[in-house]
């Protein structure tokens, strides 16, 4: 079995094939000497609060004693599903009886204008994005952030810990409504001013570089506006060129079935790269790592992992937000109920279609989100009264 990729989701297939019994040589092909987690990425890996040790997937010890080849360093130019090889960019080919592509995907790059490739406007996908960001996050220093989705206002949040002087730009008012609700969105977007983040509703039109940094004319402004350093934190590209050199389907990612088989096979892909037919790509952690036990207990034979809301989180400002389900804005199926306060953490809002809950994001209060999350998985009926009142334990309302 050769795992092609070293991010969670990578990673948790080799972990669940082992758990699972599987007793067959295991490789894993991963870009990093050590596979880690990316999430701090931009939180405490970028403020250098943790090591690159500290944020390891597992220990490097781990691999050995799962009996796992982790070859490190490297990375597959080339599958060959017909013959059962993958080829490595040092010229190794490796035989597989069942390849598992975990190939992740890029950052979005926009063409903004004409920009060295080592100019100081920055992605944030891999260590070495962020121990770039990193150098030039000094106090004072002026940081341009495009995006502000839960990538774009973390690192806004740890900039200005750093004490840099961050503007946020994001054509949406407000960013991330449709994964929050409007309500919660507006309030999340409101912090940044409360730090001291200049938030502005609008977009790029061109970058320049210049001898100080980087001129950013943007859109409704008259005048170009100087910064020392630019993050572009507008999405990612599925890294999907592996697969379709080997002639498989992809659309919008790797396209897989329910047990993350491709249109061939003797192949599977998990994570970023993939996409389940007839549905959009899921691009969170646990999203990741649950395809990884998915493949594993497809090659195993063993009984799936049974279906659950999906589920993501976000830290800024000291904040701890999640998210489960799927949120609505009310409308004739739909309605908003919120338990406390907007903006007086801890405090939750849920999205119900009928009697049951479809949705929530929460702010401090993990607790109810493991509650909720079970509420939706479970398809239990409740009283919006119920859900409003801080007093209601909510774990209650899975015994009704």
């Amino acid at each position: 079995m050769v795992v092609v990729g070293g991010g969670i989701a990578g990673v948790s297939t080799v972990a669940e094939l082992r758990k699972g019994g599987y007793a067959g040589e295991l490789v894993l092909v991963s870009a990093d000497a050590v596979p880690y987690d990316r999430p701090p990425l931009s939180k405490a890996y970028l403020a250098g609060e943790k090591s690159l040790d500290a944020i390891a997937l597992q220990h490097p010890d781990w691999y050995a004693d799962q009996q796992v080849l982790l070859v490190g360093g490297t990375v597959a130019v080339a599958v060959r599903p017909e013959v059962g090889e993958v080829e490595l960019a040092d010229g190794r080919v490796l035989s597989a009886d069942r390849i598992v592509l975990a190939t992740g995907g890029r950052a979005v790059r926009p063409a903004f204008g004409e920009v060295r490739r080592d100019a100081p406007v920055h992605v944030l996908r891999d260590v070495a994005d962020a121990d770039r960001l990193r150098t030039q996050l000094v106090p004072g220093a002026r940081l341009l952030i495009v995006g502000g989705g839960l990538i774009g206002a973390e690192v806004a949040s740890t900039a200005r810990g750093l004490g840099a002087e961050v503007v946020l730009v994001d054509p949406l008012d407000p960013p991330l409504a449709a994964a929050v609700g409007t309500e919660v969105a507006r309030w999340l977007h409101g912090l940044h001013a409360e730090h001291g983040v200049e938030a502005l509703t609008t977009t790029v039109e061109t970058l320049l570089e210049t001898r100080a940094g980087v001129a950013v004319q943007l859109k409704g402004e008259p005048d170009s506006r100087e910064f020392d350093a630019v993050l572009v934190a507008v999405g990612l590209v599925p890294e999907t060129g592996l697969a379709e050199a080997a002639g498989l389907e992809t659309s919008r990612g790797i396209l897989v079935d329910s047990g993350q088989v491709t249109s061939h096979p003797s192949v599977l892909a998990v994570g970023d790269c993939a996409r389940l037919r007839d549905h959009r790509r899921a691009e969170h952690w646990e999203a990741a790592q649950r395809d990884g036990a998915r493949a594993a207990a497809t090659i195993l034979q063993s009984e799936p992992l049974p279906a659950t809301a999906p589920w993501w989180w976000s830290d800024r400002y000291g904040l701890h937000v999640e998210g489960v389900g799927e949120m609505r804005s009310a409308d004739a199926e739909h309605r908003t109920v919120v338990r406390g306060v907007v903006g007086e953490p801890p405090f939750a809002a849920f999205t119900l279609r009928g009697e049951r809950v479809v949705g929530a994001v929460t702010v401090d209060d993990p607790a109810a989100t493991k509650a909720v999350r079970r509420l939706i998985d479970r398809g239990v009926d409740v009283r919006p009264a119920d859900l409003a009142d801080p007093a209601q334990n909510l774990r209650t309302l899975l015994r009704r």
